[in-house]
């Protein structure tokens, strides 16, 4: 844990609670294992939407759609998320809850990998999670970039990897170093991306907040 175990139950204990569904799919979650996000990173999250008041968002990682579920309750009425999942185990989980939710007319699922996904899509977004490999972030960010509009938010999950991340690689576990590397890589790339404005957030897990400016020499 980054921040002060108690610290972190003291601000849980302040959350308002979600609605019946989203607690019924975090007690799933919880039971089976799923990685969805933590409290810090909802609250987080509805401030960001709340404050960009996007119209398009892209998702990388679905999970069992968590997530997109939680955004929707926040975003603009004219707004629609695409979000994409390769774990085929959690598609039709995801698929299910969303159809639930009534928002299959705002939640697009994409099934893939999100490698060969990004290059296909033609939209332009304004506001992109991303939470889903880790070890891929750096692969893809510049796909990321490539869908962005100018001015559009970058918010990335678990990238301090609770902690571990300012150890040396030979501290972590060797089936970890791979990506201990590849998060160290993609966090000195968006912190010197002449695309970029980033902050590292230390909260849940780590994250990144950056917004895509463009042009050189920022």
């Amino acid at each position: 844990m980054i921040v002060n175990e108690r610290v972190v139950s003291y601000i849980h204990s302040l959350e308002k609670t979600n609605t019946p569904l989203l607690d019924e799919m975090e007690k799933y979650a919880k039971k089976n294992y799923v990685p969805i996000i933590r409290k810090e990173m909802e609250s987080f999250l509805r401030i960001q939407l709340l404050m960009k008041q996007p119209r398009k968002i892209l998702e990388l990682g679905t999970a069992i759609g968590y997530s997109a579920i939680l955004m929707s309750e926040y975003m603009p009425d004219d707004c629609t998320i695409t979000t994409i999942e390769n774990y085929d185990k959690r598609i039709p989980i995801a698929r299910d809850n969303i159809k639930k939710a009534n928002l299959e007319h705002r939640i697009k699922l994409i099934e893939g990998d999100a490698m060969e996904v990004l290059p296909s899509l033609e939209e332009k977004y304004d506001f992109v999670f991303m939470d889903a490999a880790k070890g891929q972030y750096i692969n893809f960010l510049p796909l990321a970039l490539n869908v962005m509009k100018e001015g559009a938010v970058l918010i990335a999950d678990n990238v301090l990897q609770e902690g571990e991340l300012i150890e040396s690689r030979y501290a972590v576990t060797r089936r970890n170093r791979t990506i201990h590397k590849r998060i160290r890589e993609f966090l000195y790339e968006v912190k010197h991306s002449d695309e970029l404005v980033t902050s590292i957030v230390p909260i849940g897990d780590g994250i990144t907040l950056s917004v895509k400016v463009g042009g050189e020499n920022v």
